[in-house]
C-alpha cells in the first residue's frame, strides 16, 4: 500500500462501486461516511500496514497495479476455524485449528476480464505457501462466475456448498467454500 492508494479506496467505497456487484453484493452498505474522517482511517490503516511490514514479511494484505502504476485493486486475508467461518486471532480458542482465506476485488471495471485478478491471486497464494499456509481458501457464492474461473484455474475445488444461501438482485445462489492444497496448485 502506498499514500497515494488512499484516495482510490476512498473513490472506491464512496463513489465509484460497481464492484460491489460482486464482493458480497448481500452485504448492507456502510452508511455514508464522512470523506474527512475516511481519509483519517485510511492513514492510521497505512501506518498500522507499515509497522507490520517493519516486523514480518507476512503481508496480511496487498494492492494491484496494472502494468502502468494504475492502482486497480486488493488483495487480503482473512482466518477462517475449521467450520469456515471467520474468526479474529484473539477468539480461537487454545489449540483451535485455523486456515487463511483469500479475498480480492478489482475495483476499475475496465481492467475486469482480462486475467489479471487471476495473475495477482496466483502471485499471492505463492506469498502465502511461502509462509507454509496450507492448505488456503476462497469463499465465494455461484453467481460470482469472474472469481469461480479463476479459482478453478488454479486449482481451487468446492468443498461446502449452502444452496440457496445468498439472495442477489432477487436470485438465490449458493454459497461456496473453495480450497487449495499446494500440492493441487496450478501457477499461471
Amino acid at each position: 500500500m502506498r499514500i497515494e492508494d488512499i484516495e482510490d479506496d476512498i473513490r472506491w467505497q464512496t463513489s465509484e462501486k460497481e464492484w460491489m456487484l460482486w464482493d458480497e453484493p448481500w452485504a448492507e452498505p456502510d452508511p455514508l461516511e464522512d470523506i474527512e474522517e475516511m481519509r483519517k482511517s485510511k492513514y492510521a490503516e497505512f501506518l498500522e500496514i507499515e509497522q507490520l511490514k517493519a516486523e514480518s514479511s507476512f503481508r496480511w494484505s496487498l494492492e494491484i497495479d496494472y502494468a502502468d502504476g494504475t492502482h486497480i485493486g486488493s488483495l487480503d486475508s482473512y482466518l477462517i476455524n475449521s467450520s469456515y467461518q471467520r474468526v479474529r486471532r484473539q477468539e480461537l480458542l487454545a489449540g483451535e485449528e485455523f486456515y487463511y482465506a483469500l479475498g480480492i476485488a478489482i475495483y476499475e471495471p475496465a481492467y475486469w476480464s482480462k486475467g489479471l485478478g487471476t495473475q495477482a491471486l496466483t502471485a499471492y497464494i505463492k506469498h502465502h505457501f511461502e509462509h507454509q499456509h496450507n492448505p488456503l481458501f476462497l469463499q465465494s457464492w455461484s453467481g460470482n462466475e469472474r472469481m469461480l474461473r479463476s479459482a478453478e484455474k488454479l486449482g481451487f475445488k468446492i468443498i461446502e456448498r449452502k444452496p440457496e444461501y445468498r439472495e442477489v438482485r432477487g436470485k438465490l445462489y449458493d454459497a461456496l467454500t473453495l480450497a487449495l492444497e499446494q500440492s493441487d496448485f496450478r501457477a499461471l
